[in-house]
């Protein structure tokens, strides 16, 4: 299936949906933050898509707002395609959880939340997975201050 074919299935789910391609060989898609679970059952459900295998899940600080980027294909179709989702904000920042849906995301969405604070409503584990308990801020965010010299940039 092409990146047009796609987005044009897509499309027609929902309000808000900004497709791009970036010079890319994936369509991008981004999704308001309040409708990405119910999108990304969709992605995967969908005998059309049938996006099953979540492959890379990245946290982003794009500045004003805090994100994730989510890379998925389809082992039926052979088709992918990049998903981003942006926090409504720095503070309190938070997204649902996808781990019900490719449970590969779990352990990403808690390497995301200890290194960019961003919360994972309705996750089955929210616990610190990297950092040492008692951690200050959040390192992989633009505005982390390092005092002790323990990450370089």
């Amino acid at each position: 299936m092409t990146n047009q074919e796609l987005q044009n299935i897509i499309s027609n789910w929902s309000e808000g949906l900004e497709f791009t391609e970036e010079n890319t060989e994936f369509l991008t898609l981004t999704v308001p933050s309040g409708k990405w679970h119910d999108i990304a059952v969709r992605l995967k459900e969908n005998s059309d898509t049938a996006f099953d295998y979540l492959f890379c899940v990245t946290g982003m600080d794009w500045g004003e707002n805090l994100g994730v980027i989510y890379h998925l294909r389809s082992t039926v179709h052979g088709h992918e395609m990049v998903v981003k989702v942006h926090t409504e904000g720095r503070e309190k920042a938070n997204l649902d959880t996808v781990s019900d849906i490719w449970r590969t995301a779990e352990m990403h969405e808690r390497e995301i939340h200890d290194l960019f604070g961003i919360y994972f409503n309705n996750h089955p584990n929210m616990k610190v997975l990297i950092l040492p308990e008692g951690w200050k801020g959040y390192p992989l965010r633009k505005d982390y201050q390092d005092d002790t010299n323990m990450i370089i940039r």
